[in-house]
């Protein structure tokens, strides 16, 4: 047996697991069950949002660990269910390791690409569909989806200005947001200000990282729920940081 085949086996499924979005839970228990399947029993697997740690210790005596680093990722559920699929498999079928290797290495990446057009229209659309529920009409709805179509690209754009973090992506997106909707309102357009700011800010409110971070608590990840959390936290403080900085120099103007 190659042991250090099977650990590099498992924190590459881990790895594509944990880039898909995947919760701490699953993760641990796929890598420890394909472990098993080759016979590894006392495997150990540690995993928190951004780094993947796993260790063995073959037959010799000597253990062998390997440490992988997430980058910043989202969610991915077509190829999460394919690293799920491809998991099952493995373990029911147990190949070589070079072709287990190979069948992961080769799963394709779930993500679909979309063309600059249809993210700049799914941003209008819910920009205008979120407006209604705060009580605008059918002209917010418009201008709150023009806001939505501001959210996209700057958020774009300062993905390609080095150093731009995501915090400051969404704090700046906010606020060019939130400033548009008073542009909009000033200049006759529409005339709830506030339900076009909050149904284009829906863009950028951070619920799938909450709803993770509770999932991981009840499961017992409290690491992973602390720091999927803050993330959220961080979030609702950018938004909420460059909305108020739109609004303070909206009324300054």
């Amino acid at each position: 047996m190659d042991y250090n085949g099977l650990l590099n086996l498992g924190t590459e499924l881990g790895c594509q697991l944990m880039a898909s979005g995947a919760e701490i839970s699953r993760v641990e228990d796929s890598i420890q069950r394909l472990m098993q399947a080759y016979g590894i029993s006392n495997a150990h697997v540690f995993a928190i949002p951004n780094c993947l740690m796993v260790s063995l210790t073959p037959p010799t005596g000597e253990p062998i660990t390997r440490i992988c680093r997430i980058p910043a990722h989202g969610t991915d559920l077509d190829h999460l269910e394919l690293c799920n699929a491809l998991c099952r498999t493995l373990c029911q079928d147990t190949p070589p390791l070079e072709q287990a290797l190979a069948q992961v290495s080769l799963v394709p990446d779930g993500r679909p690409i979309y063309s600059d057009r249809a993210i700049i229209l799914g941003h209008f659309l819910v920009g205008a569909f979120f407006t209604p529920f705060f009580g605008g009409n059918l002209l917010d709805s418009l201008c709150g989806g023009l806001c939505g179509v501001s959210i996209a690209l700057s958020t774009r754009l300062l993905r390609h200005i080095a150093g731009s973090s995501a915090f400051f992506r969404t704090l700046l997106s906010a606020a060019v947001s939130s400033l548009l909707a008073q542009l909009l309102v000033h200049f006759g357009n529409a005339g709830n200000a506030d339900a076009i700011t909050v149904g284009a800010l829906m863009l950028l409110v951070p619920g799938v990282s909450l709803t993770t971070s509770m999932r991981e608590f009840m499961a017992g990840d409290m690491v992973s729920g602390v720091t999927r959390l803050a993330e959220s936290v961080l979030t609702a403080t950018a938004i909420a940081l460059g909305t108020g900085a739109a609004l303070a120099l909206g009324q300054f103007l």
